[in-house]
């Protein structure tokens, strides 16, 4: 079984609506049930079989704290999310384990409610379609809503269905080396589909106001217009996409721990 290298980014200070109910000075480390968020999220990664080293981009004094030595390394984080995935994806570079053509994971900090069955159902489905330079996971919003009614993500609507995104991805490093620019354009908008769709141009624009662009669409544009291969992988878990970033993502995680 191969085995990837996870990278953690945990780099997001505290300074949005999340202040408002929790105090700590970075995200990763708001407490659930008397634990870090980041925590969770490493615990799962350790799980794993498909997961071999594991690291953290952030700030190394607060993070050194809360994960002690259940990472292999930190790195220090920079001024915005787009640094801390290259930072992450350099390190994880220069790491022995990692050579050239090996796959990395990169998966934030904030999604406490990711299970190992989840992210195994991930590795699975993308080794089906084994081949591609980025795999991201989508959920069906009926997935979503059959398992945490009311939770509120953001949607877009394709030929196949209504689907949120999720809050890892599994890349080969030299891809994303070639869109960098594109990729922080991208990020900066993820929240904002519509103004994301811009990037794809005029025809994706206009497929996804009238409800006719697909994912294979998407995919197709990938290596017409980036030279990159990916895959979007459906995926039945809702957990690899919630994150916590407003004050109900919160109160919906510390209820479903405390149910548990």
């Amino acid at each position: 079984m191969e085995k990837y290298t996870a990278v953690v980014l945990a780099g997001a200070p505290n300074e949005g609506a999340l202040k408002e109910v929790a105090g700590d000075r970075y995200e990763a480390l708001i407490e659930v049930a008397g634990r870090p968020m980041i925590s969770y999220v490493i615990g799962t990664l350790r799980r794993s079989p498909h997961i071999g080293r594991i690291g953290v981009v952030g700030p190394v004094e607060e993070l050194s704290k809360a994960v002690g030595d259940t990472v292999d390394w930190l790195e220090p984080s920079g001024q915005a999310l787009i640094d801390n995935i290259f930072r992450g994806l350099e390190r994880a570079a220069r790491d022995s384990v990692a050579q050239k053509g090996h796959k990395i994971l990169l998966v934030t900090s904030d999604i406490p409610l990711l299970s190992t069955e989840a992210l195994d159902d991930f590795f699975q489905r993308c080794q089906a379609r084994g081949g591609r330079d980025v795999y991201y996971p989508v959920v069906p919003r009926e997935a979503n809503e059959a398992k945490y009614p009311g939770v509120h993500r953001t949607y877009v609507r394709t030929k196949e269905g209504t689907f949120t995104g999720g809050n890892l991805v599994l890349v080969a490093p030299e891809a994303l080396g070639k869109i960098r620019t594109l990729l922080a354009a991208a990020v900066n908008l993820r929240k904002k589909p519509w103004q994301l769709s811009r990037l794809l141009g005029l025809r994706f624009t206009l497929k996804l106001l009238f409800h006719r662009l697909s994912v294979q669409d998407v995919e197709a544009w990938l290596p017409r217009a980036l030279g990159i291969t990916g895959a979007a992988i459906i995926s039945p878990y809702p957990e690899v996409g919630i994150d916590v970033d407003k004050p109900s993502d919160l109160a919906l995680v510390r209820q479903v721990f405390a149910e548990r």
